[in-house]
């Protein structure tokens, strides 16, 4: 096969670079794993480490059973069920109930690690989007990225919602989603934000925030909004919001 035949065409990708089968730009696959299989954390596919160690072959056993398992909470959170039996979950991962418990005191702290791993999986998607040219390509390329990820999180969030406690690295992880996806919005419209005073700067920019994060998705899809529709919706609140930018003078 020539490399034209192998190499993606332009009119199958997606706006912000991902082929149709989910890889990005650098060939990564949608779980993060490079084009020679290696992990987000450099392992190659045998389990050795990126200096080429190997680990112990009864805790790597042990982390992949625990990544299988938490895997196995996410497919049926993916598939809309909102509570996980211990049998169930041992089945979907193909183990016993025994060892589901082995690796996890009880099913909070399992549904704690899946989620987490969830959120994990959200960071390595927001991938680099264009932070210079045309308004209306900076708009369109933020509105398709986010509101692709805000559907593909909803049904963690929804469970991560009813956690009584979520524990210390959900937290962590949620802060770090949010605090990225803030950052990346002063990046992408910095041209516009920079024309305005610090406060209103400020202002601006966590307008945008909120309406291109997970609350304002979830209100529009469950205000009865089809994903396409909202998305449309995030766009033009976005455009509107950076409307105010060309007259930096004028009040909120």
């Amino acid at each position: 096969m020539n490399e034209s035949a192998r190499r993606p065409r332009s009119e199958d990708r997606t706006t912000d670079g991902r082929t149709t089968d989910g890889r990005t730009t650098d060939g990564r696959t949608p779980d993060g794993r490079t084009p020679d299989g290696r992990t987000p954390d450099g392992r190659t596919p045998d389990g050795r480490t990126p200096d080429g160690r190997t680990l112990d072959g009864r805790a790597e056993r042990g982390r992949q059973s625990r990544v299988k398992i938490a895997e196995a909470v996410l497919s049926l959170l993916d598939e809309g069920e909102s509570s996980f039996p211990a049998e169930r979950v041992a089945e979907r991962a193909g183990v016993s109930r025994r060892l589901v418990f082995h690796h996890f005191a009880d099913m909070s702290e399992l549904v704690e690690t899946a989620i987490t791993r969830r959120l994990e999986q959200l960071i390595e998607q927001i991938r680099p989007l264009p932070t210079a040219g045309p308004r209306d390509t900076r708009v369109t390329a933020l509105t398709e990225q986010r509101a692709r990820i805000l559907e593909w999180i909803t049904p963690a969030q929804l469970t991560l919602m009813r956690l009584e406690t979520p524990g210390g690295r959900v937290a962590e992880v949620t802060r770090e989603v949010l605090d990225l996806a803030r950052a990346r919005l002063a990046e992408i419209f910095a041209a516009e934000l920079e024309r305005l005073p610090a406060a209103r700067r400020t202002e601006v920019l966590y307008g945008l925030d909120a309406v291109t994060t997970w609350g304002a998705w979830y209100h529009w899809r469950s205000s009865g909004l089809s994903a396409e529709a909202a998305t449309s919706t995030m766009e033009t609140a976005v455009h509107a919001l950076l409307a105010t930018t060309d007259q930096p003078g004028t009040s909120s």
